[in-house]
Formats: structure tokens, C-alpha cells, sequence
């Protein structure tokens, strides 16, 4: 069976490089849960020239993958980006205008599981699973299996980038 995409909204509240690794940033990203934001790493630091292009912005996570450690850092979800084919081009989703904190992104007609404990996918699996399937369409919107990211608010899109992996 299929894994549960429990992907949310949240709010990069913190963003600095990681002291050891030249490729990540470590963000503290809230999404609306009662414990306080999530330490998440991300590889987007050689796509990123500053943590301040990061910092404050809204995006999407993976909220239920197993945490794990990343050069020492506890990464407890992962932010959802569009790449082009060679991985030379890699930007942040858009979420839109109005999308809250822990909103909870739907697939078209597809059912919407119930949120998942942040310890419940390992990410190898996950992305075995669903990776190739996670694209931008033409119009440069997210979609899972031909079916629209739907929030209330409105699509999330990757503008310029159409026809993308979604990592």
C-alpha cells in the first residue's frame, strides 16, 4: 500500500547554514503543532545564496517522515521543492496567499488520511513510492498522480518551473 502524503503548511520561523555542511540549511518551520515549530534540514543552501531568502517564507512539508539526523542536526520532516531534469535549477513550492500554518494539502478526488505521527514513514520509502509521480504540470502546479496540491486557498504552484520534479 501506498504511504500516506501527509503534506502541511508551515512557516520558516529560523534559517541559518549549517556549521558542518556546505550544502544545507537548518530551519526551525512552523506548522501550527502544539510542540513548537520542527527542526528540519534542508539540502537548498547551494540554491539559496542567503538563509534570509528562506527565512519567513511559506512552505510545504513532509510532516510524517521518521527523523533522522543529518550531520548532527535532527531533521524532523522535508521542505517540498520543484527541480528541473538535471537538478541544477531546484526552487520552493509557492503556497498561496492565505494558506495557514498546519493546512493540510489535498489531492483531488484522491481520500485524505488522517495526519500521521511525524515517526511514521521513513523517507527511502517514501520517495521509493511516490517520487516519480510528484510533478508540476504544464501551468507549473503541483500534482501527485495527475491530481492537483489542493489547499483552501488556492494551488500551489512553482512559477517558471513547468513539467518539474517535485523533491
Amino acid at each position: 500500500s501506498a504511504p500516506a502524503l501527509d503534506i502541511r503548511v508551515g512557516t520558516v520561523v529560523k534559517c541559518w547554514e549549517h556549521p558542518e555542511a556546505e550544502k544545507l540549511y537548518c530551519e526551525e518551520i512552523d506548522i501550527g503543532e502544539e510542540a513548537g515549530p520542527r527542526t528540519i534540514a534542508s539540502g537548498l543552501r547551494p540554491f539559496y545564496a542567503s538563509a534570509d531568502d528562506i527565512r519567513g517564507r511559506k512552505v510545504l512539508i513532509f510532516a510524517n517522515l521518521k527523523a533522522r539526523t543529518m550531520q548532527g542536526f535532527k531533521s524532523c520532516g522535508m521542505v517540498l521543492c520543484a527541480s528541473n531534469a538535471d537538478h541544477t535549477v531546484v526552487k520552493l513550492l509557492e503556497v498561496p496567499p492565505g494558506a495557514k500554518n498546519g493546512d493540510r494539502v489535498a489531492f483531488g478526488d484522491l481520500p485524505v488520511v488522517p495526519p500521521a505521527a511525524p515517526s511514521a514513514v521513513q523517507k527511502k520509502k517514501l520517495l521509493e513510492k511516490v517520487i516519480g509521480f510528484l510533478k508540476t504540470d504544464g501551468d507549473g502546479v503541483a500534482t501527485v498522480l495527475g491530481k492537483k496540491f489542493a489547499l483552501a486557498a488556492g494551488p500551489v504552484t512553482a512559477p517558471g518551473m513547468p513539467d518539474a520534479a517535485i523533491s
